[in-house]
């Protein structure tokens, strides 16, 4: 019985990874799909972390350190980055403060849940809604870059010859492109017969 325990537990992380792989694979299509609306969302999403925040500091009393992290990073960078949602690079400036801030506040979060009692769902609502929604949509939206046509041109761009001026990247690192190899090593794939 106790083989067969680690066999089910192995199992079943198995399908929950799988699955987990499917919905990623899934909302970055969708990301894809309609990028505008995705960015609507995610703006809404940040706005809903800003009043998270101010009624975590006025009705909670959470640190005051902690509180004007969080705001700084929504502020500076997480607006920054929805300037040109869903096209973020990842060698800008903006976005690697923006993870090294969220690096931040993570070790904030869990300084601060050590010292104080809170219950599990609570903390659990802290990270999800404050530190891992946000986060999690820019992560997601890294897929859509090369895929999603241009809403708007800067002054001197040109759409086709910049296509091919620039040429291909070496190697594309994806999140899309990895789910997409994984799909297809994984499931078999379906051939039509004549």
């Amino acid at each position: 019985m106790y083989v067969l325990s680690w066999l089910s537990l192995f199992i079943q992380v198995a399908f929950i990874t799988l699955a987990i792989a499917a919905g990623l694979y899934y909302l970055a299509e969708l990301l894809e799909e309609y990028a505008v609306a995705t960015s609507r969302i995610t703006e809404y999403r940040v706005w809903f972390s800003t009043a998270v925040l101010t009624g975590l500091y006025v009705f909670e009393h959470f640190p005051t350190y902690m509180i004007g992290v969080g705001l700084f990073l929504v502020y500076l960078f997480y607006f920054g980055l929805l300037q040109t949602f869903p096209f973020i690079m990842l060698t800008s400036p903006n976005f690697i403060l923006s993870c090294g801030l969220v690096v931040v506040n993570h070790y904030l979060a869990f300084q601060f849940f050590a010292e104080e009692c809170y219950p599990f769902s609570e903390v659990l609502a802290y990270f999800t809604f404050y530190l891992w929604i946000i986060p999690f949509a820019f992560f997601v939206s890294l897929s859509a870059r090369e895929n999603v046509l241009p809403a708007t041109m800067q002054p001197g761009d040109d759409v086709v010859s910049s296509h091919f001026t620039k040429g291909k990247r070496g190697k594309r690192l994806e999140i899309l492109v990895v789910f997409s190899f994984i799909k297809g090593a994984i499931l078999p794939s379906r051939q039509k017969i004549y």
